[in-house]
């Protein structure tokens, strides 16, 4: 296989898994990462575990919701 056909299915797959975990609601800390050192770079970012526990907590609140 070339190198090039290569380094597109590896583009394709990152794109597709990115996809698959945003719809089915797994945050991408590889893509917080990368976020926070473009466009924060004075800040540190978060580790893994902090961010997870933080974007369920920002999804799913304290404890259940109730529509009524």
């Amino acid at each position: 296989m070339t190198q090039g056909l290569l380094a597109l299915l590896r583009h394709v797959w990152s794109n597709a898994t990115q996809a698959a975990r945003l719809a089915i609601g797994v945050p991408d800390y590889e893509a917080y990462v990368t976020h926070m050192r473009e466009h924060h770079p004075l800040h540190e970012p978060m580790d893994r575990n902090t961010f997870f526990r933080e974007r369920m907590s920002a999804r799913y609140g304290k404890g259940r919701s109730r529509c009524c």
